[in-house]
């Protein structure tokens, strides 16, 4: 097994499991426990993973974001089929924000030889932006949130409600028939501005979000224009968006 196979092959298993020990994940891989060993400490200095001895542990909880470097590894088909979709969509000469997250920076990568407006939300997305010869880009104030690098805040909040976009390109934390939902207070309070500053707002979420829920409410699913996922998504779950009151496009 490839090494970037293997380390999927654990992070999966030790998000699922909560944690496993060393001796699990051996068998799992069909590899020695000593290079399971070196595989958690290469996880763990990326933060993938808490390592401890025997044995890691799932960063991810309820409350919490699951760490911007195990979400960059997750998915990654299926969010550049969402960007493509979502770039499509936009024509050129309107005003956009792009709120933070893996899939919004994947959205982002598409419009640097577009001719836009943008406001993006995070400063990984800022810098994907920086220098785009046709597009206008506009930086909000905000306090950045470690790793994530999302803007947030009053100064972040202040910022949205100043603009009106035409298009706003909101990720997701959870997107279930009974709402949006973030993994903390401060980031549903940014998307609950985003979607008050937008004509229309197109939710990118892979499949795997489409049953998730998570802390913080942010809006019914009728606040969004369309929810933007890819057609493996389960048809349960589509079906229940669009009964709730929003358009589902599989990409």
């Amino acid at each position: 097994m490839m090494i970037g196979d293997r380390h999927r092959r654990i992070l999966d298993a030790v998000q699922q499991a909560g944690e496993l020990g060393v001796g699990q994940l051996a068998e799992l891989t069909g590899t020695s426990e000593m290079t399971v060993r070196r595989d958690l400490e290469q996880l763990a200095e990326h933060g993938m993973l808490e390592r401890y001895r025997g044995g890691a542990r799932s960063l991810t909880l309820r409350g919490e974001a699951p760490p911007f470097a195990l979400r960059m590894q997750e998915a990654g088909d299926s969010k550049r089929r969402i960007a493509q979709a979502v770039a499509a969509l936009i024509a050129d000469g309107e005003a956009v924000v792009i709120d933070s997250g893996t899939t919004c920076l994947e959205v982002a990568r598409l419009l640097t030889t577009r001719r836009l407006t943008v406001m993006p939300l995070s400063l990984h997305t800022a810098n994907t932006l920086a220098g785009a010869p046709q597009l206008r880009l506009l930086l909000p104030g905000g306090e950045p949130r470690t790793d994530e690098l999302a803007l947030t805040g009053p100064l972040t909040e202040a910022s949205l409600a100043a603009l009106r976009f035409d298009t706003a390109v909101l990720g997701c934390c959870g997107l279930t028939a009974a709402g949006l939902t973030a993994y903390d207070l401060a980031d549903a309070a940014i998307k609950r501005a985003i979607i008050a500053s937008a004509h229309r707002v197109f939710a990118v979420a892979d499949p795997a979000k489409l049953s998730r829920t998570t802390l913080a409410f942010v809006a019914p699913i009728s606040a969004l224009s369309m929810v933007v996922t890819t057609d493996d998504a389960a048809e349960e779950d589509t079906r229940a968006l669009v009964g709730a009151g929003t358009i589902v496009h599989k990409a």
